[in-house]
């Protein structure tokens, strides 16, 4: 069977979640540097072996914590409380894996119980920027679909549309809690739907994921306003899409505005 359809790129969690698994690694490396919270006194190597594995860790449910997280809080809209968020859901279960992890490590026993409002500041801290690191410093490539070449098979999504907008022109693709709300030349309305299955099946059209919850058409763009860090992408129509901190420059370096 020829293949007609370009793929569509693949979903950049894995580049995300291997940029955690870095910045963890690193900060673990200059962490036993330093000889951070006391552990100055052993060997570099001891350090080493206990540092990275830990920050390893917390990155590792840290990751699955931000997962969590972005679906009660836009980190683009309201940084600190996702790093505060962040921060707290984070703290607990790697609180209790350094605790274990600790006294084996340096003292060849388990640390006393005592020792966890003490282990807790520590955690709370380390977790803290890391999460402001993640927040203010990811950046993502924009999920884009492509017009279909000549010839090929088009998108499946339209076929989607309730019998009143068939046949319209698609300017944006909108997530509103579980449902998702289509924008075209005739009007809007709403379809049962995820917007991550809706990606899959514009391609075909030419788009891209502005942001966590938009998809827009990109010859629908008429105009752009930017301020604090963002922009706002205005359709034909008048509606508007916000374009999020991490996918901007990605969408500016693509020619979006």
């Amino acid at each position: 069977m020829t293949e007609t359809v370009r793929a569509r790129p693949k979903r950049p969690l894995t580049l995300g979640f291997l940029r955690g698994m870095v910045i963890a690694s690193a900060a673990g490396v200059v962490l036993a540097m330093m000889g951070a919270f006391g552990s100055i006194h052993v060997p570099m190597w001891t350090r080493l072996a206990y540092w990275i594995p830990v920050m390893l860790g917390g990155a590792l449910w840290g990751h699955v914590s931000s997962r969590i997280i972005e679906r009660w809080i836009d980190s683009d809209a309201r940084p600190w409380l996702a790093i505060a968020a962040l921060t707290v859901v984070i703290a607990g279960p790697v609180t209790i894996m350094v605790w274990a992890v600790t006294g084996l490590v340096f003292e060849g026993r388990p640390y006393p119980l005592a020792a966890l409002p003490m282990l807790l500041g520590h955690v709370l801290t380390v977790s803290a920027v890391m999460s402001a690191i993640n927040v203010f410093l990811s950046k993502a490539q924009p999920i884009e679909t492509h017009a279909a070449p000549a010839g090929a098979a088009p998108a499946r999504f339209p076929e989607r549309l309730p019998m009143k907008l068939r046949g319209a022109s698609i300017r944006a693709v909108q997530a509103e809690d579980h449902y998702l709300r289509i924008h075209t030349d005739r009007g809007s309305d709403l379809i049962l739907m995820r917007l991550s299955d809706a990606l899959d099946e514009l391609e075909g059209l030419e788009g891209a994921q502005t942001h966590r919850s938009w998809w827009v058409a990109r010859d629908a763009v008429r105009d752009v306003a930017r301020g604090d860090g963002r922009a706002t992408l205005t359709l034909d129509g008048g509606v508007e899409a916000p374009v999020s901190r991490r996918y901007a420059k990605a969408l500016r370096d693509a020619g979006w505005y």
